[in-house]
């Protein structure tokens, strides 16, 4: 196991290191003249970069003193999406890249015989005057057609040759969109979740419940970079919207109670006409669970451990994240579940959404959930998609409807792509109505 654990990280960190060594070729060696200041500035912004974006994550996972973390955390995190960005930019240069040249090549050749064709108007006359000349005059006449093929040659004097101009396009092209693509998606994390409304039918709901709002947050991801402003965020979208319930679906932090609980702290002006409920996500296991479980219940916000509540016209129930089963607290649904009248409707905050599997067999009508992020770097969709049932959005399993929030918040880089952040208004609608 051991083994197959380093052999694991070598590949990673050859991939790495490979990645970063064609993005420096091609981004910086191939662009510049020689050894100079540009060239040893692009060396030192790839080899700083990685690294950065290592030291971030171990430092955050080892505990390290929280102003280191949060030193490292902005630079480092940061660098994850724009090396992402900047390799899959450069690939698809490679595309352009010979694309580009055979234009240059062919308006070369078709500006190359523009000087030729003039010379032959004096040659004439020499020829004419006398005969016996030609045999001379070709010596001289010679030079003008090696001319010709001289005048590509001249070219680099006046611009760069054509190899160095197509890898400036090319690379120029990659920066500007490597760098737009991570400033927008930072800046659309940073402005703060939009709200997201999405109606469903139960079946077993009972008029009287009709209309009921339970408003859905998930991964919020409080850490080094995502603090105590951007909680405050959260908390007026939410109470903006005056949902009868609040649902937090896991991955609240980033750190210890110690570090984060001043950033937590807006948390507990949530307000719901039935209250606010929280389940603990996979990140919460990194983070120290029972401190946070203590922490939100401290903030006015109601733990759902393995357990249910009786609400008018529904049961809501909460089970634990699957990484607590390494700390003997992983999710009990026949606890939650198990002695429930299966003739009301139920409502199941877990965090990963293949928990849906147990939902169903357990009679659950909706499971609410996060952790997936929506994917958010694309193309991490496709990787989320290959690890969770469903992804994004509302599906049905059998009689058991799941619905999965791409989260408010951020892992790691506060950046998405492709996947934005959302809080989601979800409507329970009786059949009665």
């Amino acid at each position: 196991m051991v083994i197959l654990f380093v052999s694991a990280g070598l590949a990673a960190l050859a991939v790495l290191v490979g990645l970063h060594v064609y993005g420096y070729r091609r981004l910086v060696r191939d662009t510049t003249v020689g050894p100079g200041p540009v060239r040893r500035l692009g060396a030192a912004v790839f080899v700083a970069g990685p690294l950065l974006m290592v030291a971030a994550v171990v430092s955050e996972r080892a505990g390290a003193p929280f102003w280191l973390q949060r030193t490292l955390a902005w630079p480092g995190f940061l660098w994850m999406p724009l090396g992402l960005y900047l390799v899959l930019a450069l690939l698809a240069g490679e595309v352009v890249r010979p694309v580009l040249r055979r234009v240059l090549e062919r308006r070369a050749r078709s500006a190359a015989p523009a000087e030729p064709a003039a010379e032959p108007a004096p040659a004439e006359p020499a020829a004419e005057s006398a005969p016996a000349e030609p045999a001379v005059e070709p010596a001289p006449a010679e030079p003008a057609p090696t001319e010709a093929p001289a005048e590509p040659a001249t070219a680099p004097l006046v611009g760069p040759s054509r190899r160095l101009f197509v890898s400036r396009v090319v690379g120029g092209a990659a920066a500007a969109v490597a760098v737009g693509t991570v400033g927008y998606g930072t800046y659309g994390v940073l402005r703060g979740p939009r709200v997201k409304r999405v109606t469903v039918p139960l079946a077993k709901l009972p008029r009287s419940a009709h209309g009921f709002r339970i408003a859905v947050v998930s991964d919020i991801h409080l850490g080094p970079v995502l603090g105590r402003g951007f909680a405050q965020k959260v908390v007026d979208t939410i109470n903006a919207t005056q949902p009868d319930l609040i649902a937090v679906v896991g991955d609240l932090v980033d750190g210890s109670v110690k570090n984060l609980g001043p950033a937590a702290a807006p948390l507990a002006g949530l307000r719901a006409r039935h209250g606010s409920y929280f389940v603990t996500g996979n990140h919460e296991y990194f983070s120290g669970a029972e401190q946070w479980v203590r922490e939100v219940r401290e903030l006015g916000i109601h733990p759902l451990e393995n357990a249910r509540t009786e609400l008018a016209g529904f049961d809501l129930a909460g089970v634990n994240d699957l990484q607590g089963e390494s700390e003997g607290q992983g999710p009990d649904f026949g606890r939650a579940l198990g002695d429930r009248d299966r003739t009301r409707a139920c409502v199941l905050l877990a965090h990963q959404p293949v928990q849906i599997h147990e939902a169903v067999r357990h009679g659950v009508d909706l499971q609410l959930s996060g952790h997936t992020h929506g994917g958010q770097l694309w193309p991490g969709n496709f990787v989320a998609a290959a690890a969770n049932p469903t992804v994004a959005g509302l599906e049905r399993y059998g009689d058991t409807q799941l619905y999965v929030s791409r989260g408010a918040g951020a892992w790691g880089p506060p950046t998405r792509v492709g996947a934005p952040s959302d809080i989601t208004v979800v409507e329970l609608a009786s059949p009665e109505a």
